[in-house]
């Protein structure tokens, strides 16, 4: 890796104040990434490729780290807020492209939130009250929506406290599988074991779509890069340190479950996790795991849903969605227009998708994006800025669009038929907001 010389980034102008150094920043994106879908997942992954979970996670890291690449480029090369859109705006400059990748931004939130809608409602909630899924997870959508009505002040300390309980949560996981394997119990060679009546390379494609849903996360710290200390330095070490991370403790968790469960088990769960953790014999109560299981899967499902609803907002502010989705609540200022359609579409998907299905939709949605960072850093090679920052080779951008690309060939057509509505959907807001400001300019005019 290279870098540009010049006037340090964090000197850079910003209107906000960057006080946060390198730890902080790993934290949070460890955080972000580190967390509901590993809780959710490892039994679907379980399903397409039996024992060797190991290998999708693998693969989901080698394409994760290739993206981040990118992103480290991205960011340091321009620390303002904003991520895929607005570099794609700064490639392109073409209007709808930036609202498209930021549309499609938007809908993964919604996807995200709905799917982990449907993962609280599974067994991780029934280990604790046994009541009906649906009706469970519209009040969780509820909820949470209350929560981003009365506004969300997220700070990093609130966010690595979240953080903690839900790494706690996987390592008693992963000290529980190795309490089973030294004391003799547990199968490893089940780590060997392909599903049954499915091709092993197409089985370990097919899972590592699901595995890549539990490395997404890390886009969202592009939105703090005017916040950061000397992000030339601090984006690529936290970056690349957190996601190596979550790869180390995803394989730890997988080849603990699976040498606890056999796959057919993990695959049968919406709580696999909490099958592991009972079938160790260890001793702790469901309940407590479950609700430590259930803070994960709140905190992401509520932090895409803010995530979703400031986007709406953003694209409306940029006239790129029509103007109701920048109203605001008086006193809380916060987006209620947006907030309340993200809410009603969650649900909606909540009780016409399963976990699996919305993961899929998700990992497509998230890889255009991607896909079109990776393409926006190769045509920003030649725009060069006055302060250092991280420089991919252009090797890794090219990898990663290759592999992003392998990726979404083994999408199924529902799943893009999925990702289409919503480009349709989108273009169809797009369309209205801009008959809509040109309607304002005649109205203006006379």
């Amino acid at each position: 890796m290279t870098k540009d010389t010049g006037t340090a980034t964090s000197k850079a102008p910003t209107g906000l104040k960057r006080a946060i150094g390198a730890p902080l920043l790993f934290a949070f994106i460890v955080g972000d990434t580190l967390g509901a879908g590993i809780y959710t997942l490892v039994g679907t992954m379980a399903a397409d490729v039996g024992g060797a979970i190991w290998i999708p996670l693998l693969i989901a890291l080698v394409v994760a780290l290739l993206t981040a690449a990118t992103y480290a480029e991205l960011i340091t090369k321009y620390p303002h807020a904003g991520g895929a859109a607005r570099y794609a705006d700064r490639a392109f400059g073409i209007p709808y492209v930036s609202f498209l990748v930021g549309f499609l931004m938007m809908a993964s939130g919604i996807t995200t939130a709905a799917a982990l809608a449907n993962a609280f409602a599974g067994d991780y909630l029934t280990a604790i009250i046994d009541v009906p899924a649906a009706p469970a997870a519209i009040v969780f959508i509820i909820l949470l929506t209350l929560i981003n009505l009365r506004g969300v002040r997220e700070s990093l300390g609130a966010n690595l406290v979240a953080s903690i309980i839900e790494v706690t949560g996987l390592v008693i996981v992963i000290v529980v599988a190795a309490i089973v394997f030294t004391s003799g119990n547990g199968d490893p060679s089940r780590l060997l074991e392909f599903a049954p009546d499915v091709p092993p390379l197409q089985g370990a494609f097919a899972a590592s779509i699901v595995a890549f849903f539990s490395f997404l996360g890390f886009e969202a710290a592009a939105n703090m890069a005017e916040e950061v200390r000397n992000p030339s330095k601090a984006y690529p070490r936290a970056l690349f340190g957190a996601i190596s991370t979550a790869g180390v403790v995803y394989l730890l968790i997988a080849i603990g479950a699976v040498i606890v469960l056999p796959p057919a088990d993990l695959a049968e769960s919406t709580g696999p996790l909490l099958d592991v953790v009972a079938a160790s014999g260890v001793g702790i109560p469901p309940g407590v795991f479950s609700i430590i299981a259930l803070i994960a899967i709140s905190n992401g499902a509520l932090l895409f849903m803010v995530m979703a609803s400031r986007v709406g907002y953003g694209l409306a502010e940029a006239e790129l969605l029509p103007r109701a989705f920048s109203r605001v609540l008086p006193g809380r200022r916060t987006p209620w227009v947006s907030i309340v359609v993200i809410a009603g579409l969650t649900i909606v998907l909540t009780l016409t998708g399963n976990v699996a299905t919305l993961a899929e939709t998700t990992v497509l949605l998230l890889l255009l994006v991607f896909l079109s960072a990776n393409v926006s850093v190769l045509v920003l090679k030649k725009d060069k800025v006055d302060h250092d920052h991280f420089t991919a080779p252009r090797i890794l951008p090219v990898l990663a669009i290759i592999a992003s690309i392998a990726l979404l060939t083994q999408q199924s057509a529902t799943i893009w038929l999925s990702a289409a509505v919503y480009v349709v959907i989108g273009s169809l807001l797009f369309l209205a907001a801009r008959a809509g400001r040109k309607h304002q300019e005649r109205v203006d005019a006379r």
